[in-house]
């Protein structure tokens, strides 16, 4: 597989054409950002980090049925996936009150959430990534609603295996946002990554946040606590 020119440069990966057509390669980067990139920082091991675990979850995603852009690893920081023609919506589930729902509604932080919910969000960090609806997405052709619907049962199913599987490593999956594209056989896929940075992770005893939120509330030991969070849940590093 030839790695050609880089075709984007987002806050923590970039992404670069190769001499196949149906894919691409992703570097994770070890640039850390918080607050729609208005504060960023160089994390030692995190784009190693990151890209492992992402390996690790989208595997067992894809052992469970659920189509990711995944393919192989490359290399510590590079990974071959499928190309995706991305939707500019994110998909949120959250299982406890956290983040900018908290914010939002006034609830307690840690409330658990029976049932969970589900939330839209337009991807576009100078708005702010806005809370949207369906018919937002719907009216202003960023998906359509046969997308939005399976976009969901994916959401839905990928939070029923990862909460059994974080659960058994002694953590609670608090929130986490995905990222849907279509590949070139019309079918949705789960694309971006899944890894500490896109979702909230805590001890189930202790509550200690065991996620992005270490750097975003100045909390000191990120990568740490990211390789904490691996080593629970056996991801070769």
């Amino acid at each position: 597989m030839e790695k050609r020119e880089e075709l984007y440069r987002g806050k923590a990966k970039s992404v670069y054409k190769t001499d196949d057509a149906d894919r691409l390669i992703l570097l994770f980067r070890n640039d850390t950002s918080a607050f729609d990139g208005k504060r960023i920082e160089q994390l030692d091991r995190k784009g190693m980090v990151n890209n492992k675990f992402n390996a690790f979850i989208m595997q067992k995603l894809e052992a469970a049925g659920i189509p990711t852009q995944f393919d192989k690893l490359l290399a510590d920081n590079e990974v071959l996936v499928k190309k995706l023609d991305m939707i500019p919506v994110e998909c949120v589930v959250r299982n406890y009150a956290a983040g900018s729902l908290v914010k939002r509604l006034g609830v307690e932080e840690g409330l658990k959430l029976n049932p969970y919910t589900f939330e839209l969000f337009l991807k576009d960090d100078a708005k702010g990534d806005p809370f949207i609806n369906e018919s937002h997405v719907v009216a202003f052709g960023w998906g359509t609603a046969e997308q939005l619907a399976r976009m969901k049962e994916l959401s839905l199913k990928v939070n029923d295996v990862l909460s059994k599987l974080f659960d058994d490593a002694g953590l609670l999956l608090v929130d986490f946002k995905l990222e849907f594209g279509v590949f070139s056989d019309g079918s949705i896929v789960l694309g971006d990554e899944f890894s500490p940075d896109g979702c909230r992770l805590w001890d189930k005893d202790t509550k200690k946040k065991m996620d992005k939120d270490r750097f975003r509330q100045g909390l000191g030991d990120v990568i740490e606590a990211y390789e904490e969070v691996a080593n629970r849940l056996g991801v070769p590093l």
